[in-house]
């Protein structure tokens, strides 16, 4: 491989805002596996937002990269597995894709493939682009990008209320936000200059268990938090753990004399039907074989609220943060029904297949 751009490039990133800046081009924040797609002829190389390469589980994208995609270019986009209704994007099924097993790999990409949605030209052909302004770039990868599914160029706008109607709207399709970019900004690799908007929201939840911080026996790693569904069970939504490591080892010692047996908890793995969202008695992590993810259960009895973005499904989709506990709210009283839902709104009238 031989480009201006060469391998590995660490991503563009951006730093949160509280409201949608002026005089800017306006993204909508996709919901995927950040991918840098270095071609050279038939070689093709996807980098992860890490720099780790992404490439073998993603086959059909590849295959699509070299149709849809110029001979010779590096592409900024993004990874995305959309629902079986085609109505909105499916992340959890876009972390099943990354699996050891070459069968498996291949079996997922007919099950559930993936798109990829570009949104900034690095290089292409002999170019080396990083350093024009992002209108530039934009031009050009809407000149050079094959716009057919399943490789798209994102939508972009210059008008604020347009990208006040898409904040909204484009939720309903599993989106979670804006990008803001200035016309003038160049590409520059890890570093925080653009700005994302994004959907926060608080809701009070029951704090079902925790986990034991990495640090040692004495400090706590994260909370797990429940709500209860319309038939009062309580369901696994999500975890909270920005402490800092004073407050760590305090919540460990407050939080003793509500520690139980598995038995007389609603998360008893044990007991529980398949299907059910309930964390497991013993768990790794899919990202990091190493990590231990098995927790210690708690009476149910403590509320706390806490910052959320959006929900994927039943749980929320990114850690939440920390607002305040809520001595008087009674645990029965953390249901689902208290969430804000998003409108429903259909993909394709983002990026339409043909």
């Amino acid at each position: 491989m031989d480009l201006p751009v060469m391998p590995p490039v660490l991503p563009m990133l951006a730093k949160p805002v509280t409201s949608i800046p002026a005089d800017q081009c306006f993204e909508p924040k996709w919901d995927g596996f950040r991918a840098i797609v270095f071609r050279d002829g038939d070689e093709v190389e996807i980098g992860s937002r890490n720099t780790k390469p992404m490439t073998r589980y993603f086959p059909e994208v590849v295959e699509a990269l070299r149709e849809r995609l110029p001979e010779r270019c590096v592409v900024d986009g993004e990874i995305i597995v959309a629902t079986p209704d085609g109505h909105g994007l499916d992340f959890e099924a876009l972390q099943q894709r990354i699996h050891p097993a070459v069968s498996r790999v291949t079996l997922l990409s007919e099950q559930t493939p993936a798109s990829f949605v570009a949104f900034d030209l690095l290089a292409v052909g002999d170019e080396d682009l990083t350093r024009r302004p992002f209108t530039e770039r934009r031009a050009r990868l809407v000149e050079v990008v094959d716009d057919r599914a399943p490789v798209h160029v994102t939508p972009m706008t210059t008008d604020h209320d347009e990208a006040q109607d898409w904040f909204v709207r484009f939720e309903g399709a599993g989106l979670d936000g804006l990008i803001a970019k200035r016309p003038d900004l160049t590409y520059q690799a890890d570093k925080r200059v653009m700005s994302k908007i994004k959907h926060v929201r608080t809701a009070d939840c029951v704090v079902a268990g925790y986990r034991v911080h990495k640090s040692g026996p004495d400090a706590l790693g994260s909370l797990l938090l429940g709500l209860h569904t319309a038939d009062g069970t309580l369901a696994s939504v999500g975890v909270v753990g920005a402490f800092t490591m004073a407050r760590r080892r305090e919540l460990m010692a407050e939080l003793q004399p509500l520690v139980t047996s598995f038995d007389e908890h609603p998360w008893n793995w044990a007991a529980h039907e398949q299907g059910e969202r309930t964390p497991r008695k013993n768990e790794t992590s899919r990202w990091n074989a190493g990590k231990d993810l098995s927790f210690v259960p708690l009476r149910p009895e403590r509320v706390v609220e806490v910052r959320y973005d959006y929900l994927e499904g039943d749980r929320f989709r990114h850690t939440t943060q920390f607002v305040r506990w809520r001595p008087d709210r009674d645990p029965e009283s953390c249901t689902y029904e208290q969430l804000d839902r998003p409108v429903s709104f259909d993909l394709a009238d983002i990026l339409p297949p043909g």
